[in-house]
């Protein structure tokens, strides 16, 4: 597993803040910093986490590397293409699900699939089959005809899930990928993401969820305010503690630094 399908190197994303924002926030910056000089490798063969809490930079992150926004520094080359300078190939080698991109509620499972199989140009044969593995593996079968507005949250998202690897990519991108979901649906989730992996896939997950970096992962980076505090296997991470509890260790060691940082900075 020493192949590398992703290297991302010196990833930064700045964005301003609206006085809105900075009203709310509580902050009279007029720029926050999302994601700082972040650095890490994603094997063949390997599921990757992303672990850290909201707001630490982790959806920033996944939204470069899946080329939906630009880093303002920094870049990432993903199957040997740079989602700076190849966006186009780079899309053609991943798929990618967050809970911000919805699918629209007026059109029905299959003829999203059709619609994005167009997309990426696959056979009609092919689709087919991927189509009919897909629709089972999810229980999408008997839904496949109804809107999406009339699915359930779960069942939504396992059209989304399904939608998204029309094109059977080597690289595969997920913001929470459990967000939101009953037991079983995340179940079912979570052992897809598995079987990604046993296919020789690259699974990249963000996710606040212990137990799912536990469950899946083979190496974590934890993200802390846009920066990459620790990253390795979980052996390495969490050196014979939990993960809650290495984590909350490596938490707030980093926030009383940057608290201590601030007040020097004020002091000067």
């Amino acid at each position: 597993m020493d192949n590398v399908l992703l290297h991302a190197e010196g990833l930064c994303k700045t964005f301003a803040l609206s006085k809105k924002q900075q009203k709310i926030e509580h902050t009279g910056a007029k720029k926050r910093v999302a994601v700082n000089h972040l650095s890490f490798d994603a094997m063949e063969g390997e599921i990757f986490g992303l672990l850290g809490p909201n707001g630490a930079g982790k959806t920033t992150t996944l939204r470069m590397l899946a080329t939906l926004i630009k880093p303002d520094e920094g870049d990432a080359v993903i199957g040997g293409y740079s989602v700076q300078k190849e966006a186009e190939q780079v899309r053609r080698k991943i798929g990618f699900l967050t809970s911000e991109l919805r699918l629209e509620e007026f059109f029905t499972p299959n003829y999203l699939f059709d619609f994005f199989s167009d997309l990426h140009q696959v056979p009609a044969n092919l689709r087919k089959e991927r189509k009919k593995h897909l629709f089972e593996i999810f229980g999408i079968d008997e839904f496949a005809e109804v809107k999406i507005a009339n699915l359930s949250t779960g069942m939504k998202q396992k059209a989304s899930l399904a939608i998204s690897l029309v094109h059977d990519p080597d690289i595969v991108i997920f913001d929470e990928p459990t967000n939101g979901l009953d037991v079983l649906t995340a179940r079912v989730v979570t052992d897809f993401l598995l079987q990604l992996k046993a296919e020789g896939k690259t699974v990249i997950v963000s996710t606040h969820i212990f137990s799912l970096i536990e469950r899946i992962c083979d190496r974590v980076g934890i993200i802390i305010n846009g920066t990459m505090i620790e990253c390795g296997t979980l052996a390495e991470i969490c050196a014979g503690k939990s993960l809650e509890d290495r984590f909350f260790d490596l938490y707030q060691d980093h926030v009383g630094r940057e608290e201590t940082n601030i007040s020097g900075k004020e002091r000067a």
